[in-house]
């Protein structure tokens, strides 16, 4: 099992538990970590000060090593007669909740790529690992990372994102598979997405990127963790598998839609935030789903608008409206402490080896 995050950063298993922006904790990072796996911060959807408020609080719970996953999307394409027609559309989910949407759509999340706040705080509290969705950040700021010693990871869903990163200088490569939960993680969501699965996505970059591979999307088990090491990753991501514990930030309706959730009734919608990602089947996708991708406005955009929308529902305890972010193999979430997972997973890999 030596590999990047054995030898640079000291971490004793091949699991990285996924950075979930919204769902990952100071408390569920530092857990993994301490138990020998390398826990994530999501901080795309956070600002330089709420940042650094959970870099520094995972930092006080654990000296081991943890990652701090970033969004790298390019700025939204402006519509504003597609704005306002997705908004008239969802107006009657607002009138229903006794709510009024925004009058207009905004960009309530900042772009990595233009936020030199959150660089400062990166520079400052230098975690041992910051990972990149959405793409990557402009080279400079990829060199001053690494000019500090941070190890860099970027996602990719195919084989021309995980070239892109190689050239760039980036360290490891989170093999995204379609069964992953959450946001996919594509450079440009204009383009076909290709789909691949895990199991597919792996055996085609390990043929061709010679960079060290994270396994991530549908893998629940330490099966599922041996499997992707077998096809060449040197660490599996697990998300999904930890949105039971305690430590997550996942409300009482998320854990009751999971706990209830038939195996597969996860969708993959634009409709949420303006980008693909996959979800628990609710009430909001089940109202969404004839959208077209030409009807949805660029992310973050959307996610204006369905956040608002979340509110309206929340105050009116009405479930259904959030985002539950989870994978296809979803059904498999244990309600147990992080600690107690990343033991039983690495008892068990031990007697596969």
């Amino acid at each position: 099992m030596q590999s990047l995050l054995s030898d640079r950063l000291g971490v004793k298993l091949p699991i990285i538990q996924a950075p979930m922006a919204g769902v990952a904790t100071p408390q569920l990072a530092a857990a993994v970590s301490n138990a020998g796996a390398l826990g994530s911060l999501g901080l795309g959807a956070s600002t330089a000060e709420q940042a650094e408020a959970q870099i520094k609080a995972t930092q006080a719970l654990t000296s081991r090593p943890f990652n701090v996953n970033l969004f790298c999307h390019q700025p939204a394409r402006r519509n504003p007669t597609q704005e306002q027609a997705w908004i008239a559309r969802l107006q009657p989910e607002f009138t229903r909740l006794n709510a009024s949407p925004p009058a207009a759509l905004s960009e309530i999340y900042t772009s990595f790529n233009h936020h030199d706040a959150l660089l400062d705080v990166l520079m400052r509290t230098r975690p041992a690992v910051v990972s990149f969705h959405f793409g990557l950040p402009p080279q400079e700021v990829i060199n001053q990372l690494k000019a500090q010693g941070i190890v860099l990871l970027a996602t990719a869903t195919s084989l021309a994102e995980a070239q892109q990163s190689a050239a760039r200088g980036i360290d490891g490569i989170v093999a995204q598979g379609y069964e992953a939960g959450g946001h996919r993680g594509m450079f440009d969501p204009q383009q076909p997405d290709q789909q691949l699965s895990t199991l597919a996505l792996l055996q085609i970059l390990h043929q061709a990127v010679a960079l060290p591979l994270i396994a991530a999307g549908g893998i629940m088990t330490s099966q599922g963790i041996a499997a992707a090491l077998q096809l060449g990753a040197q660490a599996a991501q697990l998300g999904s598998a930890f949105l039971l514990c305690p430590e997550a930030a996942s409300d009482a309706t998320y854990r009751e839609m999971i706990r209830t959730s038939h195996p597969a009734s996860t969708v993959m919608t634009a409709a949420i935030s303006g980008r693909p990602a996959r979800s628990l089947e609710s009430a909001f996708t089940r109202q969404t789903r004839s959208a077209t991708a030409e009807e949805i406005p660029d992310y973050p955009l959307t996610y204006a608008l369905g956040k608002a929308l979340a509110q309206a529902a929340s105050a009116q305890q009405v479930a259904g409206y959030g985002a539950y972010w989870a994978g296809q193999a979803v059904a498999l979430a244990q309600p147990r402490p992080a600690a107690e997972l990343i033991g039983q997973w690495a008892k068990e890999l031990m007697r596969v080896n």
